[in-house]
């Protein structure tokens, strides 16, 4: 064997070597998905956290994150919607609210919200469209009934909101910001 092919060899085992280190590294393709499932299950734990401190903007940013990752479902999506509703831009919230709503028709939270944003931006009519369409899905919600009882009041329809507050008020007894603004009318 001449020097050249004793190199040529000696060359050929090192790559073999490196390539066969490189393989033992590759993780099963499960395994990869599961490691993904587990940091998207991460950012939105931390996105979470971050909402609840009222630190809604680093939120977003991390939700954003999720819903690039492909994470993003109804929960998320109303997070998305949530957090900048806070920040009080309303005309981007309302719209992950709406993709909320076409993930889930039946989603009573995101009609609650939408219905809020509206309230914010004067649009009466359609928030009392989502607060009806909450009340379709649940009847029984006394929160439902105080949003329609404030929505009402910003319409100074000051009899109707009455009733919404107390049906409220029928609903939980002890539900005091129905108590609260009953008393103020």
């Amino acid at each position: 064997m001449t020097f050249f092919q004793f190199l040529m060899l000696g060359a050929s085992a090192f790559f073999a070597y490196k390539i066969y280190e490189h393989v033992q590294t590759l993780q099963d393709p499960k395994e990869q998905n599961n490691t993904a499932a587990e940091d998207v299950d991460a950012l939105i734990d931390e996105a979470d956290a971050l909402l609840q401190k009222g630190e809604y903007s680093r939120a977003l940013t991390l939700y954003s994150e999720v819903s690039h990752r492909g994470g993003s479902d109804a929960d998320t999506l109303f997070k998305m919607g949530y957090a900048l509703d806070k920040q009080e831009r309303y005309d981007e919230a309302l719209q992950y609210y709406k993709e909320v709503l076409e993930l889930d028709k039946n989603n009573l939270a995101a009609h609650q919200a939408i219905a809020s944003v509206y309230r914010q931006l004067g649009e009466y009519a359609s928030a009392r469209e989502h607060l009806n369409a909450s009340l379709e899905l649940d009847a029984n919600n006394p929160i439902t009934y105080f949003n329609y009882g404030n929505l009402l009041v910003d319409m100074k329809h000051l009899d109707e909101a009455k009733q919404m507050y107390q049906k409220a008020l029928e609903i939980d007894p002890d539900f005091y910001p129905a108590k609260h603004e009953l008393e103020q009318l």
